[in-house]
């Protein structure tokens, strides 16, 4: 297929603007970013026990700027457990009043030694109405965490892949009930029973490669050689579907719900198959450059970090490991990319404010299947339903030391971003809960 023409923005620059403040220092926006330079797949939370305590958990946080005013396993359970309690009926977000607590739920994560850092940041109506963090941005506690800094993003990577698609789909290049094959021939066995949609909302039943060890280690000697070794090496997406897809599949197509990163490794081979350019060009043309998103970059094989960000680390039983530096082409589409809150928040109002798909997409990326535990899951794009709160549309993000969540309300008028550096064996849904709610619902 021949290549795309270079592909005009969705929408302008200057069309964002107005969701900022302030005018954006630097020059173009859409060409350069303030940290300089412009992961792995969402890994399960690896069993680890003897973790020492985090040093600098009580380190004091970063000041605060304040306005005026998944299946039906582990993975669905996390996404629940970031709220707590059971579902009502939507409401959508309340007012800013609970915001002056968050300074105290960021800290009390830090105190828990679940993390070494975290960070939060609200925005209405595209004004940053409070951002904050807590903790250290590495263990030697000489400097705090920067609200604004850099950190990767895991599996809210997915929600660019599947825009991206569903920009496709809008020019009529991809038809979402369309079987796989008809796009990628000989890719996935029975690939002509399984849709684009449903690669999507991971009711394929393909079997998720981070369920084999040699991908994603879980016990100790495998850790140790991926600090060594494994962070380090080059994966190529169709050689990771290919040896998926030779594992039996969780369920027949469209029978069930099952998370599964490999559904978008294969959305990333459509992109490439599609436009002739590789999914990472594609969000970099269609989303992070129209956006002015100056600090998101979806790295192909680099391991580097750059710019302002706090490290993630690794707690082996010998003691912690500096994980920041990762090859991220194990996660690729799937969960490769690097962003800011600022940038998510930036993103996430677009998107579902209209601004990078048609309603018709738009529509369909937001229509799930349920999930149970109060979640439900679309195209890319999670719905939790709230006590307290009503419906937020989103979604979590996880890599070896580190999660990250994005919501906000299905208008798009209101974004919260959080992110930490998980430390050890920890439930990070348990032990984001009272800041997601605060941040979400104060």
């Amino acid at each position: 297929m021949a290549p795309s023409p270079p592909c005009g923005p969705t929408v302008t620059c200057a069309g964002v603007a107005a969701m900022e403040t302030a005018p954006m220092a630097g020059g173009d926006p859409c060409l350069k970013g303030r940290h300089g330079l412009p992961f792995q797949a969402e890994a399960a939370e690896v069993g680890l026990t003897g973790v020492p305590a985090p040093p600098g958990s009580a380190a004091q946080p970063v000041a605060v700027s304040q306005a005026a005013s998944a299946s039906h396993s582990a993975a669905a359970r996390q996404a629940a457990g970031v709220w707590g309690g059971t579902p009502e009926a939507a409401r959508g977000p309340q007012g800013l009043e609970g915001l002056q607590g968050l300074q105290g739920e960021l800290q009390a994560v830090v105190d828990s030694g679940a993390v070494t850092w975290d960070l939060a940041r609200v925005v209405a109506d595209g004004r940053t109405v409070w951002k904050g963090a807590a903790g250290v941005s590495d263990l030697s506690g000489r400097r705090p965490v920067d609200p604004d800094g850099r950190f990767r993003i895991g599996s809210i990577t997915k929600t660019f892949t599947a825009t991206v698609v569903l920009q496709l789909v809008g020019e009529g290049r991809i038809r979402l009930d369309a079987p796989v094959e008809a796009y990628l021939p000989g890719a996935v066995p029975n690939g002509s029973g399984i849709s684009v949609r449903q690669l999507l909302n991971h009711t394929s039943g393909l079997f998720n490669y981070n369920d084999l060890p040699e991908y994603v280690p879980v016990d100790q000697a495998g850790l140790a050689e991926w600090v060594r070794v494994g962070r380090w090496r080059t994966f190529s997406a169709p050689a990771i579907v290919a040896d998926a897809t030779s594992h039996a599949p969780y369920f027949a197509p469209g029978q069930d719900f099952h998370y599964s990163n490999t559904n978008y490794l294969l959305a990333g081979m459509l992109i490439e198959r599609i436009t002739g350019r590789s999914w990472n060009e594609e969000v970099e043309c269609r989303i992070i450059r129209p956006l002015g998103l100056r600090d998101t970059s979806m790295p192909t094989t680099s391991p580097l970090l750059t710019g302002l960000h706090a490290h993630q680390y690794l707690v082996l039983a010998s003691g912690p490991v500096d994980a920041t530096l990762m090859n991220p082409s194990l996660a690729g589409a799937a969960g490769a990319g690097i962003s800011t809150a600022a940038d998510l928040a930036r993103f996430q109002s677009a998107l579902l404010g209209g601004g990078l798909l048609r309603p018709a997409e738009l529509a369909e990326m937001k229509r799930t299947v349920d999930v149970h535990f109060g979640v439900a899951y679309g195209l890319g794009l999670m719905r939790f339903d709230v006590v307290g709160c009503g419906e937020l549309r989103g979604h979590l993000g996880g890599i070896r030391g580190n999660v990250s969540y994005f919501f906000g309300d299905p208008a798009g008028r209101r974004q919260v971003v959080t992110a930490g550096g998980l430390y050890g064996q920890v439930d990070s849904s348990e032990v984001f809960t009272g800041l997601n709610r605060a941040a979400a619902c104060g």
